[in-house]
């Protein structure tokens, strides 16, 4: 993302180091005229760039890894389309690679899909304000990881942007700009779900400071489902503890919740009686095919697994030493790694994979079981 937006010719300052960011705003016009943003396999990153590309006054081609380009972003640019933006799929087949012909966004009404990932919803969201007109969107059937629409709205409240939302699934905001302000970003509550998972299967004690249950993340919600299943769970007003205990299987819907599926997958082979996940089939789309890249390796390690369309159920049974396949995906070996805390003889495949979105994984719980 910071080398696409330099590409753009968006003027930051990145210190990893000190965990900050300094951006120059460009008043919803991306300075360059045109680019070549390859965004590996962030569909985050591309969801959002093809937005903002839509902005911009040139020409513009944003592509991916193989897998970048299996995964579906048709509904975005049918609805940046809709919108009075030139892009389209370069290959026809509603997938990346997407190419731009900048020449601003116009406004007006638009139904978006809600039903594979709610970036694209997101992405119009943040975009829509640097439009010529009023803009209005619909929702079209249900909207898949709803909490990440809402804190898309928060976020660009607390950037001074104004969202109308007079009814479920309906948005409406008119022209506008977003104000420079300092602003701190919430810990990651999917990253987090690793360390709560941790402290559930070794009986153990975690605590993340800075997340709060009342954290825009929907993810923080990933406490209560360990909450179910047995664990003791503190909430202050700026961190959570959560204590381990004798852990029993349930059934959860987790389409709000959906990126930490994986991480109760990992640890449901160590609870009393089977844990069923449901209503996630959109993450079939995602870096991989979650849904049977869990069942595929739950099954090597000696689980019994059902698949189903929307998700799975894992009946626990003594876990077998493997070397677990992550498929390029990040969560994949993070949440197996979780496992390999409780049973020995866990081996991760390509482990460099959770680079992409924490690169000091495996040294954090490192420091959390050997410190």
């Amino acid at each position: 993302m910071v080398e696409s937006l330099t590409r753009l010719g968006i003027r930051l300052d990145h210190d990893p180091a000190a965990a900050t960011i300094a951006i120059d705003g460009c008043r919803g016009l991306p300075p360059a005229k045109n680019a070549e943003l390859y965004l590996e396999n962030s569909g985050t990153s591309i969801r959002f760039l093809t937005a903002l590309c839509c902005l911009g006054r040139g020409s513009y081609r944003l592509d991916g890894n193989a897998r970048m380009r299996a995964r579906p972003i048709g509904d975005l640019t049918a609805a940046l389309g809709s919108l009075g933006a030139r892009v389209r799929c370069e290959l026809n087949n509603g997938c990346p690679p997407v190419v731009v012909e900048g020449s601003g966004v116009i406004g007006g009404k638009v139904q978006v899909a809600g039903n594979t990932s709610s970036q694209f919803l997101s992405a119009l969201l943040m975009a829509a304000p640097a439009a010529f007109e009023p803009v209005t969107m619909e929702v079209a059937g249900n909207l898949v990881s709803e909490p990440y629409a809402e804190m898309t709205l928060k976020v660009c409240a607390a950037f001074g942007v104004s969202i109308e939302s007079p009814a479920a699934g309906v948005y409406r905001l008119r022209p506008q700009r977003y104000q420079a302000r300092s602003y701190a970003i919430e810990p990651d509550a999917s990253a987090a779900s690793y360390f709560f998972a941790a402290a559930a299967i070794t009986v153990g004690e975690v605590t993340v400071p800075g997340l709060s249950r009342g954290a825009l993340q929907g993810d923080v919600a990933f406490v209560d489902v360990l909450e179910q299943m047995g664990c003791a769970v503190e909430s202050g007003p700026d961190s959570i503890t959560v204590r381990g205990g004798a852990l029993r299987g349930v059934e959860v819907d987790m389409n709000a919740i959906s990126d930490t599926a994986q991480t109760l997958a990992a640890i449901a082979p160590f609870a009393k009686g089977a844990t069923r996940i449901r209503n996630v089939a959109h993450i079939r789309h995602k870096e991989t095919d979650r849904i049977a890249a869990l069942a595929a390796e739950l099954k090597r390690i000696g689980q019994k697994v059902e698949e189903f369309p929307d998700g799975l159920k894992i009946t626990p049974a003594k876990v077998k030493p493997a070397t677990i396949e992550t498929y390029d995906d990040h969560r994949m070996a993070k949440s197996f790694a979780v496992t390999g805390l409780k049973a020995p003889g866990i081996v991760i495949s390509s482990p460099e994979c959770t680079g992409k979105t924490y690169p000091a994984f495996f040294e954090d719980l490192a420091a959390l079981v050997c410190g």
